[in-house]
């Protein structure tokens, strides 16, 4: 199912993982859930990755996030490789075991059905390397973000977690969340909101910042 859109139910895929056979959909339950994607096992960005996510994993539990990463590579070259993202991890991280499963995909079934591929990256046989993919999952098995970084680019893990604060809140309230935003920051108020059903919503005051154009849109509110 190539070309994901937000807002599009998420295949219910079954994948072998080093945590045994999972059904995905049965597998996030009422989680939120990430899915990354990795070009290859034992390569330098990849495993840098895996052990910052790894550090992260009590912060993605906090806000109730299931991860699970996919690397087109067997389950015996996973298992191999997890030794490696500990060992990198070791002067931080005291754990044993990865907090997270990874897919196996050797034969890039999930990666191509996916979209996942990056057409400029190959690997020693000219086959296409999978691309750093970032699915955000919501509760309703919908997509709500995704982001796309070619295999030579390793994510920004803070950023994916600050996106995430932002969907959980903006799900649950009419607000949005500007440029820069972090958690405690003011958020702002919809254009599409009257005054009188902001002041009601907001009681903690709404605050409109006075523009050239003489528009009223760019309205604040503490984050409640």
């Amino acid at each position: 199912m190539p070309g994901l859109l937000l807002g599009d139910a998420f295949p219910d895929f079954e994948a072998e993982t080093t945590n045994g056979k999972i059904k995905f959909h049965e597998f996030l339950g009422d989680s939120w859930g990430i899915l990354f994607s990795h070009p290859r096992d034992y390569t330098p960005v990849c495993t840098t990755e895996l052990g910052r996510i790894a550090r992260l994993s009590s912060e993605f539990s906090k806000r109730n996030i299931k991860i699970i990463a996919l690397s087109i590579d067997s389950l015996e070259d996973h298992h191999g490789w997890t030794k490696d993202i500990l060992a990198y991890n070791c002067e931080e991280s005291a754990c044993c075991s990865l907090p997270f499963s990874i897919i196996a995909d050797s034969k890039r079934e999930l990666a191509v059905a996916l979209g996942m591929l990056d057409p400029d990256e190959k690997d020693k046989d000219g086959l296409p390397l999978t691309a750093r993919c970032v699915f955000i999952i919501g509760p309703d098995k919908r997509l709500k973000l995704s982001l796309l970084y070619p295999a030579t680019t390793g994510r920004n893990f803070d950023e994916i977690l600050r996106a995430v604060d932002s969907l959980q809140i903006t799900a649950g309230k009419r607000v949005a969340t500007p440029a820069d935003w972090r958690p405690g920051d003011c958020v702002m108020v919809p254009p599409n909101m009257s005054e009188e059903e902001a002041a009601s919503l907001f009681p903690a005051g709404v605050y409109t910042k006075d523009l050239p154009s003489g528009k009223k849109y760019l309205r604040y509110t503490p984050q409640q």
